[in-house]
């Protein structure tokens, strides 16, 4: 289970998210974040994260990839969204006869 706490610094809001992202609850955290994202901006900040499952991945990935910004992202959390980025980027195999 997840928690967001929100709070102002300038101009944008911080959406700081704690516990777990996993893919039974990716479909309420997208309304919460995209409403948010569509008022300011909104700075995602997952420093309190500590554990996603592979659908919370592609999720972030997306969700950066779409210019949104993650803040305080867990190396482990980083590096397997680079991993995602990659694979999703990767051009199709092609057999060779």
């Amino acid at each position: 289970m997840w928690k967001i706490q929100k709070r102002i610094e300038g101009e944008h809001s911080i959406l700081a998210i704690s516990g777990r992202i996993e893919e039974r609850q990716l479909v309420q955290l997208a309304r919460v974040l995209v409403a948010e994202s569509l008022n300011d901006g909104a700075i995602v900040d997952l420093k309190e994260v500590k554990l996603v499952d592979q659908a919370g991945v592609a999720f972030l990935a997306a969700y950066e990839a779409a210019g949104r910004t993650l803040r305080n992202c867990p190396p482990y959390i980083r590096e397997w969204i680079n991993r995602e980025r990659g694979m999703s980027q990767a051009p199709a195999f092609e057999s060779r006869r």
